[in-house]
């Protein structure tokens, strides 16, 4: 493999990143309480192969080698997910000590090894008996998520500096609540606005209790993706601006820009919500409050056509759009596509960037908190990996970023998605995202040649920062 050079800025940092549900494992262990995904999961149909996260990757046992893994390929940043229900089981009240442990060994070992921790607060497993209680459509709930975040600030907050908030709150109430493909399952349609208003709401309550707890440099993250209208129909074109309200803007405008992007979107959220115009506003405050950095996770672009009468729309893309909507999503012709069946396009990386500098002047600094892609190599004859579509991949969003960089948004680091192979939400284990692959028999894992590559690109960039800063 030929040596990796990118144009970046010498402080750029690069990093991996995974999620608490998708490799801990251990869903019985030491306290941890049940949560929405273990419910789930455990229903008959809901994931591929009828797949357990039961053990996952057991990274709760098995942590020390994985920090090996990041140490040796000479990562910056390891982003990571705390388990809510492994810390506080019933959401709020009595924490548990052996939860809490378990991310202090995890930190010390991450600070030992020279990475910095990043750790997300919330990446999609709220504790069931919250989601009892009516999960994110209830406003208790954005209200006993700050309280966990003031909790694990106190434990962990004398060594860790850098926290996120929430991951793809767009995404989570998308296949969530208004569909039933992820976790709660709840298939609400619009009706789910709610649970996107009190997770922003429980972001900016976090912020609030993180900076009350110490000198921290603060984050969120947001699934951020390009939406291409089909054709250059004027309903098309509306079609798509209304898909890109709905997903991209509506959870980010609110934190960048202290409102919602449109007001039949901010009457919808105060209709469903039963929010008065003055508790919509004070919300609204409290969501927009200054950001360090900003996260933003990107896969793949969107193609979106005013839905056609009489067309038929199922199974085109991931999820199912309901019928009752505006918008339906359509594939792309033509072009390379992941195992996954998403579409690779790094120009598409660089077309969001720009998009979201010009769109909100005051952007914090950028770190693409995801980038990454499926595909299910296995150990060949030799018993290495042999991955290079996912290398050819890495090479170009990391390129497509670095065009952003010179156009001149603020990106300040790159993490790869992910770390090592994982449950993969609804797609169990078929699907293959890791540097890292992990024989789902024995667990045992094997460093694939995208681990090496990444670590070989790491190394040119500081022998590049050096000589630059030695000029």
């Amino acid at each position: 493999m030929t040596t990796p050079e990118f144009d970046l800025p010498p402080h750029f940092r690069f990093g991996m990143a995974t999620a608490a549900i998708q490799i801990e494992g251990a869903t019985r262990a030491d306290g941890r309480g049940v949560s929405i995904w273990d419910t789930f999961a455990a229903q008959p149909g809901r994931i591929h192969n009828g797949d357990s996260l039961d053990i996952a990757t057991d990274h709760y046992h098995r942590y020390r080698a994985d920090i090996a893994d990041l140490r040796d390929c000479g990562v910056d940043d390891y982003r990571f997910s705390i388990a809510w229900p492994r810390v506080v089981p019933q959401g709020r009240g009595e924490v548990n000590p052996k939860g809490l442990d378990f991310y202090d060994r995890l930190v010390d070992g991450l600070l030992e090894a020279g990475i910095r921790p990043v750790p997300t607060l919330y990446h999609w497993d709220l504790p069931q008996p919250l989601q009892d209680e009516g999960g994110w459509l209830a406003r208790a709930t954005a209200e006993a998520f700050a309280e966990y975040a003031r909790v694990v600030a106190d434990k962990l907050g004398d060594r860790v500096r850098d926290w996120l908030t929430l991951n793809e709150m767009n995404v989570h109430t998308l296949y969530g609540h208004v569909l039933a493909d992820h976790a709660p399952a709840l298939d609400l349609g619009l009706a789910a606005f709610p649970a996107a208003h009190y997770q922003l709401l429980a972001h900016g309550l976090a912020v609030r209790e993180l900076r009350a707890a110490g000198d921290f440099r603060i984050g969120v993250v947001g699934q951020h993706y390009p939406v291409i209208p089909a054709s250059d129909e004027a309903a098309d074109v509306e079609a798509a601006d209304t898909f890109a309200a709905l997903t991209n803007w509506t959870f980010a405008d609110p934190i960048l820009l202290g409102h919602y992007p449109a007001e039949e979107i901010a009457a919808l959220v105060a209709g469903t919500a039963g929010l008065s115009a003055e508790q919509l506003a004070a919300d609204l405050e409290i969501i927009a409050a200054p950001l360090d950095f900003y996260g933003v996770n990107y896969y793949e672009p969107v193609r979106i056509e005013a839905r056609r009468e009489g067309k038929d729309y199922s199974g085109v893309l991931e999820v199912d759009i309901p019928a009752d909507m505006p918008f339906a999503p359509v594939p792309f012709e033509d072009g390379p596509r992941t195992d996954f069946g998403w579409t690779i396009s790094p120009s598409g990386f660089e077309d969001i960037l720009n998009q979201m500098r010009e769109r909100y002047p005051h952007l914090p600094p950028v770190v693409i908190t995801e980038s990454g892609a499926s595909f299910h190599d296995e150990p060949g004859p030799d018993g290495a990996i042999h991955d290079t579509r996912r290398i050819d991949y890495l090479h170009s969003h990391i390129d497509a970023v670095a065009k952003a960089i010179a156009n001149g948004v603020d990106v300040r680091g790159y993490y790869v998605w992910s770390a090592l192979d994982n449950f993969e939400w609804a797609a169990g284990y078929e699907q293959r995202f890791g540097l890292v692959h992990v024989d789902w028999t024995t667990l045992e894992r094997t460093r694939k040649d995208s681990w090496h590559w990444y670590r070989d690109a790491i190394a040119a960039h500081r022998d590049r920062s050096s000589s630059l800063t030695q000029a």
